[in-house]
């Protein structure tokens, strides 16, 4: 294919380690955005016009195909978070890269101190980069500052919670492994405020050493399913429940939403049971039954789908991916449908992504039909579009293969402007269409 360069649709990329050592790190104050309110958190993507981690511009064909490689990265990661097992490979000849494509605002000590967490729902623990870390930059959480600030002991329930903890004077240390980076933290604790909710004695991972480029610079908060998640911290709080809306990569400031407790969730939505997996124990797995290419049902291998715990195989919700990725059987099956209705018309390639157009798509839907809820996707959910030329391509891509457990990851994209809630205590995942500001 030539190449080709485009005006670009979006910037996906952070650039992590550059921004750090630029410590760069306030909302840019010209979006005149609201403040959080209630139990409610503005999302905003790492490319947002108000975050401070945009990434270089780039042509919109690079930036396609450096995504894919980076996407193609978290879905080892995700693989590999097999239990007992959290050193992922390293794929491409290069570093693995494992940033999380979404921010939210944390106050964190007392006095408060502010700082923009990427959040992941594939990861259980939390962590911030604290006074004197190195290769941290400058946006630190000062611990001196904070009164409400202390070190976790050895020998708790929270310090046996950690991968392989060290104990130096009393305190619990750990080393843990993250994308293609690993950090030296302390365990600690302190208050935190997610919008105007304070939560006091919050443990968290205080950063005090970093390697690599995957470290999202202001730390991390984790919604997995562990118990150092923020799920299992906030119980009483908010019930193990919660909902995020993805804002469309046209949206104007690129934010949306996220919400706290079972209060605020959706009254009319549709759930699909929510699945444990012992061997990959963070992530949210759902049943995903079959795929629609129009109003037509493809014909998918069942163990292509299927929900393994014996394996790990099936289908997880992610919030960090940012392209579906199916089972290859599966994603040839869609694709050829793709093909199909698409006639005579030339086929190109670019990057990842084999099926690409300069023609008009007339694919009108994709439909993930699950147990109990189906996820009807509209183009802007299935197709990268070029902003100066006609070229689309298929937004999704077939998994690395692993023969003994295939891993169906739906992404980001694919949950663009729709409203995705976490009942963990009724076991369910409930998805909407919502229009995400």
């Amino acid at each position: 294919m030539k190449h080709l360069h485009f005006t670009p649709l979006f910037f996906l990329l952070l650039q992590l380690l550059s921004l750090t050592r630029l410590g760069l790190g306030q909302l840019d104050h010209s979006c005149n955005l609201p403040e959080d309110k209630g139990s409610t958190l503005k999302v905003f993507h790492v490319s947002s016009p108000c975050s401070p981690f945009k990434p270089k511009k780039m042509s919109w064909e690079e930036s396609v195909i450096q995504t894919f490689i980076e996407d193609k990265a978290r879905l080892q990661y995700l693989s590999s978070l097999v239990a007992r097992k959290s050193i992922a490979p390293v794929a491409w000849a290069r570093q693995l890269i494992q940033s999380p494509t979404y921010i939210v605002r944390v106050k964190v000590g007392t006095p408060a101190q502010t700082f923009l967490m990427a959040f992941d729902t594939s990861n259980d623990g939390s962590w911030l980069p604290c006074s004197g870390c190195t290769n941290c930059g400058s946006s630190l959480f000062s611990t001196e500052k904070s009164t409400s600030f202390k070190g976790v002991a050895c020998g708790t329930s929270q310090c046996q919670q950690v991968t392989n903890p060290v104990c130096v004077q009393n305190l619990c240390t750990y080393n843990q492994t993250y994308g293609g980076s690993t950090l030296a933290a302390t365990l600690a604790q302190d208050t935190i405020a997610l919008a105007r909710d304070p939560i006091p004695g919050y443990v968290f991972g205080c950063i005090q050493k970093t390697t690599g480029a995957s470290v999202p610079p202001q730390g991390l908060l984790g919604l997995g399913r562990g118990p150092l998640s923020l799920l299992s911290q906030t119980q009483n709080l908010y019930q193990s429940t919660f909902s995020y809306c993805l804002p469309s990569f046209r949206s104007s400031n690129f934010s949306g939403s996220m919400k706290l407790g079972p209060v605020a969730q959706p009254k009319k939505i549709h759930y699909t049971p929510l699945l444990k997996n012992p061997k990959r124990p963070s992530l949210y797995y759902v049943n995903l039954k079959a795929i629609k290419v129009g109003s037509k049902t493809v014909a998918i291998p069942p163990e292509a789908l299927a929900f393994n715990p014996n394996n790990g195989a099936g289908t997880v919700i992610d919030s960090g991916t940012v392209y579906t990725r199916l089972a290859l059987p599966a994603y040839t099956a869609v694709r050829d449908e793709f093909r199909r209705r698409m006639g005579k018309a030339v086929v190109t390639s670019l990057g990842g992504f084999d099926t690409c157009y300069s023609v008009p798509i007339t694919i009108p839907s994709i439909t993930f039909v699950f147990d109990g809820m189906d996820l009807t996707l509209d183009q802007d959910n299935f197709l990268l579009r070029s902003t100066s030329t006609s070229i689309a391509c298929l937004a999704m891509a077939a998994a690395p293969e692993n023969p003994n457990s295939a891993l169906n990851i739906i992404a980001n994209m694919q949950q663009q402007n729709h409203r995705v809630v976490y009942d963990v205590p009724n076991n369910r995942i409930g998805i909407s269409r919502e229009t995400c500001t």
